[in-house]
């Protein structure tokens, strides 16, 4: 059965308008556009089944759309696999008031500020804010302040490790959040593993709970260490928010909750340390690494000149080097299961999880 008369009449008013996204309302049984002017709204009066007739409404705007009743699968598929995504084919697929057109959209590299005021229209929904929030061009304009408030206030309901993680991430790009809500945010993460990982993993230039700073040898404020990469990490760990962001990281791997939040932490700490391992992921298990960490700097050239001027910092450079290769490496060979949590997670990755605290502790400690 087809569309009733007055229903095929209005949808195609509301598609001569030439909306600028449309949204189906599956359990009002409403299509409602967005144009220049405002919103637009068609009640329908289904005839037969609401899942069939909602099926007829969607052949409907994707004839008008795309030209092709139905065709949305195959032009998606089609503009997906050559690239072209371009702004025009985005803001049509904004047009078909199917959800999995949207989530299409938000992924684009190609997605505008503009278009994403229109698919958050379309479809207000965490995992697109956040793909929207990773899009420079998204995140820096009039969007990103939008799409950071509403994961803020998300968080608390969020259930998944990886989406907090990633929602904390995003939205503590500088810009998005005010002093305010950064410190509240901070403050309801302390007892939130997964909450503080997204802290690590956005950085330590503007940490929200500086500890006291490590005395730093003066050999380190040489003029010639000034563009050393590994030598700028050193004394940026020396600093109140180094050292905050080393004390946090001891804090997560003191009882870290699940295998999504460690695996994260050792994402962050490869990606701080990443100086001293130019190479990458080294894939190491324990014992391989410890000794990999035992035999730096002297195994590394390029550290020769730094480890020569600082002799007091050969224990850290060490630690450094050890904590820049840690990675899924250590822990396969104790864990095979990855739904392993809680406290026998803990209790099997006991030695890498000390392993890890000491090395950590040795960028903390006092100096003797």
């Amino acid at each position: 059965m087809d569309l009733s008369h007055e229903d095929s009449l209005r949808l195609h008013v509301l598609l001569a308008s030439q909306p600028l996204a449309i949204r189906i309302d599956e359990d009002r049984m409403r299509v409602q556009g967005l144009t220049e002017r405002g919103e637009s709204s068609v009640q329908l009066n289904p005839n037969t089944a609401p899942e069939r007739y909602l099926r007829q409404v969607r052949e409907l705007i994707s004839g008008h759309v795309l030209g092709s009743p139905g065709g949305y699968p195959v032009y998606l598929s089609r503009w997906t696999r050559l690239g072209q995504m371009r702004d025009e084919s985005l803001a049509q697929l904004l047009r078909l008031g199917e959800p999995e057109a949207v989530v299409a959209a938000v992924g684009s590299p190609g997605l505008t500020d503009e278009l994403a005021r229109r698919a958050w229209w379309v479809m207000e929904d965490a995992g697109n804010a956040r793909r929207m929030l990773a899009n420079p061009r998204v995140r820096d304009g009039r969007m990103g302040p939008v799409l950071a408030e509403y994961l803020l206030q998300y968080l608390p309901f969020e259930t998944d490790s990886e989406a907090m993680m990633e929602s904390v991430r995003l939205i503590l790009h500088p810009g998005l959040l005010d002093d305010e809500r950064r410190r509240d945010l901070w403050t309801h993460a302390a007892r939130r593993p997964a909450w503080l990982a997204g802290f690590l993993c956005a950085g330590f230039d503007d940490w929200p709970e500086p500890a006291p700073a490590r005395a730093l040898p003066e050999s380190l404020r040489s003029p010639a260490n000034a563009d050393d990469p590994v030598a700028h990490l050193l004394v940026r760990l020396h600093t109140p928010a180094g050292q905050g962001y080393l004390k946090t990281v001891a804090r997560i791997l003191d009882k870290p909750p699940n295998q999504d939040v460690l695996l994260a932490v050792l994402d962050c700490l490869r990606a701080t340390f990443a100086p001293l391992r130019p190479e990458g992921d080294p894939d190491l298990g324990l014992e391989a690494l410890i000794r990999d960490a035992e035999d730096f700097p002297s195994s590394d050239p390029r550290l020769f000149e730094l480890a020569r001027v600082c002799p007091d910092c050969r224990a850290e450079l060490q630690a450094m080097r050890f904590l820049s290769g840690v990675g899924y490496a250590l822990i396969r060979p104790l864990l095979s299961d990855p739904t392993t949590q809680g406290t026998l997670m803990r209790r099997k990755l006991a030695p890498v999880l000390t392993a890890m605290a000491n090395q950590i502790e040795r960028l903390i400690a006092d100096r003797d």
